[in-house]
């Protein structure tokens, strides 16, 4: 009964439907990283995933022309949870799908990208497969992944583990059309206050931040999607409170937030045990690993 209400919430936040059978097959193909990798670690734990996922969205309504493409070419504000739904599939197929899948997913989304065109905000023209704004992307992102990882997952990684994991990441940007991305953690913290300069928190970023803020929900999965949505925001850096006029969270609020997102976790992954990850290690080792 529990589990069942959990997954009906996490449905409720980013669609998706029963057993992800096609991560079983082809038998014993690793995929892009395979289970060794840190990759495969961090993605598997889903709270985390979706709260990195909240805080990198964030950052990036705060960069026009990347938030310009999806503005103009995506129904993003009229379908978040089909958004999050979609980069959700997106990040495991890359991550643990046969390699066939991964490429598939990839190819796929850069030919999206050739098509997305148009001017942001400022009337200054923007190609969603340049090369800057999808290293944004791909920045935002997996400093958002292990941010939350590290916040809220309590088995704890060692900073070589940590830096393995954006080493990893860098082959899958680069396939997306990124260039000279970093590969610690350290040099991608660095990389992301470089577009500081370039970030402006305007009207569209501002109707984004909201809907983020106030993530839309049926009754019954309404505080576990709040609770999502607000550990979202404080996975933030702290030099974007200023930029999005609010305030930077106390020591305290972190703590309980933590705690509360622990407390949590345990039966979502309870309830997500025999999820993605699961069936693709099936694939790789057969069913008896």
């Amino acid at each position: 009964m529990i589990d069942e209400l959990i997954r009906r919430s996490i449905r409720a936040m980013v669609g998706g439907g029963g057993p992800p059978v096609a991560f079983l097959e082809p038998a014993g193909d690793r995929g892009l990283f395979g289970p060794e990798s840190i990759a495969w670690k961090v993605h598997a734990d889903f709270i985390s995933m979706m709260i990195g996922g909240i805080s990198s969205l964030v950052l990036q309504a705060l960069h026009p022309k990347a938030l310009a493409g999806v503005w103009d070419h995506s129904s993003f504000r009229e379908d978040l949870k089909g958004r999050l739904g979609r980069t959700a599939f997106f990040i495991a197929a890359t991550t643990y799908g046969s390699n066939e899948m991964a490429n598939s997913a990839i190819n796929r989304v850069n030919q999206i990208h050739q098509k997305v065109t148009g001017f942001d905000e400022f009337n200054q023209p923007y190609r969603a497969d340049d090369p800057e704004l999808l290293a944004w992307v791909h920045l935002t992102e997996t400093r958002s992944f292990m941010r939350s990882y590290e916040s809220y997952r309590s088995e704890s990684l060692r900073a070589q583990e940590k830096d393995q994991y954006f080493a990893e990441m860098k082959i899958l940007g680069e396939k997306l059309g990124a260039i000279d991305l970093p590969d610690t953690y350290a040099t991608t913290e660095h990389a992301i206050k470089q577009y500081t300069p370039q970030l402006h928190y305007g009207d569209r970023a501002k109707s984004i931040i909201e809907m983020l803020d106030n993530f839309p929900s049926s009754l019954s999965a309404k505080p576990f999607v709040k609770m999502i949505s607000r550990a979202g925001f404080l996975n933030l850096p702290n030099w974007v409170y200023p930029i999005i006029n609010r305030p930077e969270p106390s020591r305290l609020e972190r703590l309980a937030m933590t705690s509360a997102i622990r407390m949590m976790a345990i039966p979502v992954r309870e309830a997500l045990k025999d999820g993605v990850a699961a069936h693709s290690l099936r694939r790789v080792y057969g069913s008896t690993k």
